[in-house]
């Protein structure tokens, strides 16, 4: 397994958990309400969360956020691979965009624009993005519009965010069965914003945004949580399975830590350990289907 975060250096790991010690998005979790769902609509809730990156902050801008529906509830495209979920969206993009049917409306949902610290969101912690009524049918993608105030801190040093060519606009290609469905016209999902994967460095302190979405659902996948002190050996936290899936934890000073979006079944907890001490890992923790599996304290040692 490839493990990206298996190398901070000491002071600038230190600045990234100082920095992430304050959550701050309470302020943002609530959307513009809604009147009852009529016939023809269904209610949809989506929930912003960041599988972390090594980075003090990164600021997205957010300004508008819509899903496209298929009103006939078509589902003959969910064949594809996940690497193929998300992308810019680009003129002239054929392929991946959708061909003109009369069946198939984007809706816009209700959101507070803004701009949205990614690396607040992190072991367990979420905001509610966006939420509405739209137009019932198969949902088949999400477009996010993002603003121009894009930003990341690394190092106490702030550096401006962009896209690859100065495009505005992220699809997320979802499938009909990934939501959670608390009633027949009640949706829900969440996005997994992955830093390290989103996030390319081109050249001294020049980095552009390669947006990289995971989603994921409370009812239909299972958590991993957990206590890994002490502080002093900023441990970074690799959850991984024999399919090359991994997913990561930064802890909190307190050394707790949680990972969600586990597909059911068994895992793995490797523990990077600093400042001298070592390294450990955790075979086959059993993932259940809408439950948390908590794994018992972890002590480092020198």
């Amino acid at each position: 397994m490839k493990n990206f975060l298996r190398k901070p250096g000491l002071g600038f790991v230190m600045a990234i958990v100082v920095a992430f010690s304050i959550l701050e998005s309470c302020s943002k979790d609530n959307s513009a309400s809604s009147p009852n769902t009529s016939a023809n609509q269904q209610k949809v809730s989506l929930f912003l969360s960041d599988d972390p990156g090594l980075f003090d902050k990164v600021l997205l801008d957010i300004r508008k956020v819509e899903v496209l529906v298929d009103t006939c509830g078509k589902t003959d495209d969910d064949g594809w691979n996940d690497r193929d979920r998300c992308w810019w969206d680009e003129d002239g993009d054929h392929d991946r965009k959708p061909k003109p049917d009369s069946c198939q409306v984007w809706d816009s949902l209700g959101i507070h624009p803004g701009i949205y610290d990614l690396l607040t969101l992190r072991n367990g912690a979420d905001t509610l993005l966006a939420g509405g009524h739209v137009h019932k049918g198969i949902m088949k993608r999400i477009r996010i519009t993002i603003g121009d105030q894009n930003s990341l801190v690394k190092d106490g040093v702030t550096y401006p965010l962009r896209s690859v060519s100065g495009q505005s606009k992220i699809i997320v290609r979802v499938r009909h069965d990934e939501w959670d469905q608390l009633s027949s016209d009640d949706l829900q999902l969440w996005l997994d914003f992955d830093i390290q994967r989103s996030i390319i460095d081109v050249r001294n302190g020049h980095f552009v945004l390669r947006p990289y979405i995971n989603v994921f659902t409370i009812l239909k996948m299972g958590s991993l949580s957990g206590r890994v002190t002490p502080w002093e050996a900023y441990p970074v936290i690799s959850v991984y399975n024999n399919n090359n899936d991994t997913l990561y934890a930064l802890p909190w000073r307190d050394g707790n830590y949680k990972v969600r979006g586990l597909k059911v079944g068994n895992w793995n907890v490797f523990v990077n350990a600093s400042n001298g001490y070592k390294d450990t890992t955790i075979t086959n923790v059993s993932i259940q289907r809408g439950k948390d599996t908590r794994v018992g304290d972890i002590r480092l040692h020198k």
